[in-house]
Parts: structure tokens; sequence; C-alpha cells
């Protein structure tokens, strides 16, 4: 027989896992808030803390606008920021005023190809607009960033789209705040003007040793060509842990890195810190490193200088500004 409508209804089962799994969302939901909270005001914070420096300058002949972006990374040898004692430990000097020690034209392409990180010898011997021939760090010291940017484009006939410059004293700062890079020496070296006594074999540099180790001319026969490669070594390393999510999502990491970057490098009007992430998320993807190709060593007017390889630089060159992979046989070996 039919029961009727009185008949007790069946008790549900208990909802704690729905309620569980509701409030896991919501608590992501505010985390993720908050993180982008964060990150917004970082960003602002970062932005009114930048260093800018006129790097570029309209010219007769200036190369017209190409694919990708092509950023030239300039190191210096400014103390600025360094104290007395910072300067005595670090053995940089006390010289007044700042010259470029390192030069690399860094090339992004469109889409996922893998970027391109090239070696400008600061002894190279090319054309300065307005100055005749000479050194390829005498531009600046001529005529600041303005007139290195200039002779980097006609030199190369790449049009360059960013501009970022950091001392010694920002160096040391940035390497510390993401706690250390590791390196991988070949050879121990031990030189005690550049502050330097390290092992061979990977381990973590601190921002004095990293300091000593691309500024060091101890090794190789021709010094400075091993200089070249400790520094692209370097940056790689430092560029992809700064931009690496154990780095950004912990804040106390990522807050001192932001402060050190804006506060220490100096970067054109036009780059802001989503330029500098993005440039930090294109060298995680394992980035080409050569050197322009060297021609001769001669000496010129009592100098020593580097004369490039013109038919294999052009090559580089070309396949750079048309946002092509370069040519092995354009890749300076080592």
């Amino acid at each position: 027989m039919p029961s009727g409508g009185n008949e007790p209804k069946v008790q549900e089962g208990p909802r704690k896992p729905r309620r569980i799994g509701r409030n896991i969302a919501i608590g992501v939901a505010v985390f993720l808030s908050l993180v982008l909270i964060g990150v917004v005001a970082l960003f602002f914070s970062v932005q009114g803390k930048m260093n800018n420096v006129d790097a570029f300058t309209d010219y007769d002949g200036r190369p017209a606008e190409t694919p990708g972006q092509d950023w030239l990374l300039v190191g210096s040898d400014s103390r600025a920021g360094l104290s007395a004692a910072e300067r005595k430990k670090l053995r940089t000097g006390s010289a007044v005023g700042r010259r470029t020690d390192t030069m690399m034209l860094l090339h992004i392409p469109d889409g996922d190809g893998r970027p391109t990180l090239v070696s400008l010898p600061r002894d190279s011997y090319v054309p300065i607009p307005g100055n005749g021939n000479g050194k390829l760090n005498a531009a600046y010291a001529f005529g600041g960033p303005k007139l290195l940017t200039q002779t980097v484009e006609q030199v190369t006939g790449i049009r360059v789209d960013h501009y970022m410059e950091i001392g010694f004293g920002g160096f040391v700062g940035i390497v510390d705040a993401v706690g250390g890079v590791e390196i991988c020496p070949k050879q121990a070296i031990k030189d005690p003007k550049a502050a330097l006594n390290i092992k061979k074999g990977c381990q973590i540099m601190d921002g004095g040793t990293a300091l000593g180790y691309v500024r060091t001319r101890k090794t190789g026969t021709i010094p400075d060509f091993d200089r070249t490669q400790r520094q692209r070594e370097f940056f790689s390393a430092v560029v992809k842990k700064a931009a690496s999510p154990g780095t950004l999502i912990n804040p106390f990491t990522a807050v001192p890195l932001a402060n050190s970057a804006a506060e220490s490098v100096a970067v054109d009007p036009g780059t802001g810190p989503f330029n500098l992430l993005s440039l930090g998320l294109a060298m995680k993807n394992n980035p080409v490193t050569t050197a322009v190709p060297i021609g001769s060593l001669p000496t010129i007017d009592g100098q020593s200088v580097v004369k490039w390889d013109t038919t294999r630089a052009n090559k580089l060159f070309e396949a750079l500004e048309s946002d092509q992979p370069v040519p092995k046989d354009a890749l300076e070996k080592g």
C-alpha cells in the first residue's frame, strides 16, 4: 500500500567536504587578490624609484625599427652607492666618475625563439660619430649614453629599443638581494686586485665575490675575452634567478630585489618595471651567448685594440636585425 505523506524524510549526509572545498576556493581567491594588489603596489613603488637616463637621440641615418626587442646593457665602473669601507673591501678603487666596463647587446625575438646575448668588447676599434675611430668604450667617455648608443647602432645596423646601465654598487646589491647566484668557474682563481679567491666548480657567489669574478683579468691568454665570457655567464645567471618563481612570489626576496634594482639601475625613460620583467622571463629561455667575431688584435696609436671579423660580424647583426637565428659560422667560439 502507498505509505501516504507522513513518511519521515531521509536525512542527507554531512556537507563538510563541499564546505571545505568552498572555503579553499575562497581562500585561494583572497590570496590571489592580495598577490595582485601587492604586485600593483610594488609596480608603482618601483616605477617611482627608477633612475632614468637619456640614451637615445634622433639623427640622420638612424636604423629603422626591426622585429623583436634590442637592449644595450652597460656595466660601468661607477662607485656610487659604495661606502669607503665597501670600496676598500671590494678593491674597486676610488676613481671619480664612471667608464663603461661591460657592453652587451641583447636581442629578444618575437615569438618563442631563443634570445641572443652578444658581448661587444670594450676595446673594439670602431667609428665614433664626430670623433673619428677609437675604442668603443671611448664613445661613452666622449658623449655618455647617447653617443654610446648611437655608436652601437651605427656599427651594428640595429636600432636599440631599451638601454640599461648598472654600476659596481648596484651590481653587488642586486646579487645579494636574490640570495646570491650559482656560477661554475672552470678553474680556481686568486686575484687580490679584484678581492677574489675562489675554487674551481659550481658555487653560490654573493655580490662581492661575483663582482670580483667578472672583473678579474687573471685568466686566459687574452684576459678581456675571458672577462666577456664570464660577464655573459653572470648576467644570464642573475637574471634567471631574479625571474624565477621562487624569487618573484617570495616577498622577502621580491621586495628587496625590486627596490635594489630600482635604485641602482639606470634605464631610458621608455623602459619600465614590466620591460625589466619581460627581459628576465625571456632570459629563462636558454639564450644563445656569444661575442662579436674577432678578426685581429693590432696596436694602433700605441693602444692595443680589437678589430672585428667584418664578414662574420655582419652575418651576426643581419640575422638579429631580421629576427632570425644567428648562423653557426657567425658565432664566436667559447
